[in-house]
C-alpha cells in the first residue's frame, strides 16, 4: 500500500508539471484505452470510420511480418517477373513458380490484398499497383532478400537494444560495421555489399540528380561511392563533368572496371582507401556523400565531413543526400526502418537535417541549404558551402 501511495503522490505531482497540451493528450490516452470507449466508438455511426482505422493500423502493425514475409516469398520466386508478360491462370502460375496449386493460389490471394497483385479475368491473376511499381525498381527487391539477413537478427530486438547481441549477422554482412582496416576486409563481402548499394543506387541517383545542378562544376568526387553507379548517372546526365571516386580499395577497383565498361575511363577516377582515416583527393570543386552519413557515429560523420573540407578548396561544395530522421509523412522510415537497421549493423543512426547541419558547422562549412528532392521519403539533400 505505501508503494502505491508513494506512485500516486509522484504522478500526481508530475501533472502539476505538464503542459495544458500533455495533459490533452494524457486524458485522450486514458479515454482510447478505455475498453467501454472502444466499443462505444466501434458502435456510433460518427466517429466508427475513425475507430475502424485505427484498429486495421494496429493490426497492420501486429501483422506487419508476415506481410513482409508474403512480399519475401513473391520476389524469392519470381512472381512479378513472371506476371509482367501478362495475367495468368493460378495453375499456369503454380507450375512456372514450383508451388502446388493450393500453395500458389494461398500465396496470390495474400500478395492481392496487398496490392502486389491483382485479381483478372477468367481467374486470372495480374500485377497489382505495387507489384507494378517493384518491377521498375529492381533495387527494391535486392533489398527484399537482403532483409533476410535483418530479419534474423531483430528476432529478439530487446536482446538487441540491450547490446546483449554481439555479432549479428548485419555486422558480418557490412565490411565496415566492425571497424576494420580496408585491407582486411574480405574481397567477396565487399563486392556483395557494393552490388547491392549498386541495384538501390539508381532511383536515389536519379533524385538527386533531378533536384541539384552538378552541371554548374568541373569535377564531382563522390565519397563512399560504392562501384560508381552514382557517378556513372551523373557523368551521363553532365557530358563535361569530370568525375572521382573514393571508397574502400577492392570497391574502388570494381568501380574502375565499370568506369571502362561504360566508356569513361578517360574522365573518371577511383581511389581506394577509408574514408575515417585517410585524407581524401583534392581537385573536386564538389564532394558527394550519398547514403553514406547514417551508417557512421557522430564521430565518424565528424571526420568525414572535416575530411572533405580539407580537401575542398575555399568555395567549394559538399553535397548530403540521404534518408532523414523526421521526414514529414514518412517519419517510419528514419526513426523505425533505419533505426533498427542500423543497430543491427551495431552502428550510424538517421539523422534530422539539423543534426546534420550542426556537425557541417563543427567542420568548418559555415553556409547551408536544405534542397527539395522528388521522393523525399528516399532521399532529402543538405548543400554546404565554407
Amino acid at each position: 500500500m505505501a508503494q502505491v501511495s508513494t506512485l500516486a503522490r509522484e504522478e500526481k505531482s508530475l501533472e502539476g508539471k505538464l503542459s495544458l497540451l500533455d495533459r490533452a493528450l494524457g486524458l485522450r490516452d486514458r479515454l482510447v484505452a478505455n475498453p467501454k470507449f472502444q466499443r462505444w466508438a466501434a458502435g456510433f455511426p460518427l466517429v466508427r470510420p475513425i475507430a475502424q482505422r485505427r484498429a486495421r493500423a494496429l493490426f497492420d502493425l501486429v501483422a506487419g511480418f508476415v506481410y513482409s514475409q508474403v512480399l519475401f516469398a513473391c520476389v524469392r520466386l519470381g512472381l512479378f517477373e513472371l506476371l509482367a508478360a501478362g495475367p495468368r491462370a493460378i495453375a499456369d502460375i503454380a507450375e512456372r513458380i514450383g508451388l502446388s496449386e493450393d500453395a500458389a493460389e494461398r500465396l496470390l490471394r495474400a500478395a492481392a490484398a496487398l496490392g502486389l497483385v491483382q485479381r483478372r479475368s477468367r481467374g486470372r491473376f495480374g500485377l497489382g499497383e505495387l507489384g507494378a511499381a517493384l518491377i521498375g525498381n529492381p533495387g527494391i527487391a535486392a533489398m527484399v532478400e537482403h532483409h533476410a539477413i535483418l530479419y534474423a537478427d531483430l528476432h529478439d530486438p530487446v536482446a538487441l537494444l540491450r547490446g546483449e547481441v554481439k555479432d549479428t549477422e548485419m555486422a558480418r554482412y557490412w565490411p565496415y560495421a566492425a571497424g576494420g582496416r580496408p585491407d582486411d576486409l574480405e574481397r567477396q563481402r565487399l563486392v556483395d555489399y557494393s552490388a547491392l548499394m549498386s541495384a538501390s543506387q539508381p532511383l536515389i541517383a536519379s533524385d538527386v540528380l533531378d533536384a541539384y545542378p552538378f552541371g554548374r562544376h568541373r569535377r564531382l568526387l563522390d565519397v563512399g561511392g560504392g562501384d560508381g553507379t552514382f557517378l556513372r548517372a551523373a557523368g551521363a546526365r553532365c557530358p563535361d563533368l569530370r568525375l572521382m571516386l573514393f571508397d574502400l580499395p577492392v570497391v574502388a577497383e570494381r568501380a574502375r572496371e565499370r568506369f571502362a565498361e561504360a566508356g569513361m575511363a578517360d574522365r573518371a577516377e577511383a581511389f581506394g582507401g577509408d574514408m575515417l582515416a585517410d585524407a581524401l583527393p583534392h581537385g573536386a570543386d564538389i564532394i558527394s556523400l550519398v547514403r553514406v552519413v547514417h551508417d557512421h557515429s557522430d564521430e565518424g560523420v565528424l571526420r568525414i565531413f572535416t575530411a572533405a573540407r580539407q580537401a575542398l578548396p575555399e568555395d567549394g561544395t559538399l553535397l548530403v543526400a540521404e534518408a532523414m530522421a523526421q521526414t514529414p509523412g514518412a517519419e517510419p522510415v528514419g526513426d523505425a526502418y533505419f533505426g533498427f537497421y542500423l543497430l543491427a549493423m551495431g552502428r550510424g543512426r538517421a539523422r534530422t537535417p539539423a543534426e546534420i547541419i550542426a556537425l557541417l558547422r563543427q567542420a568548418g562549412f559555415t553556409r547551408h541549404e536544405l534542397v527539395a528532392t522528388r521522393r523525399p521519403m528516399l532521399a532529402r539533400m543538405v548543400v554546404a558551402r565554407a
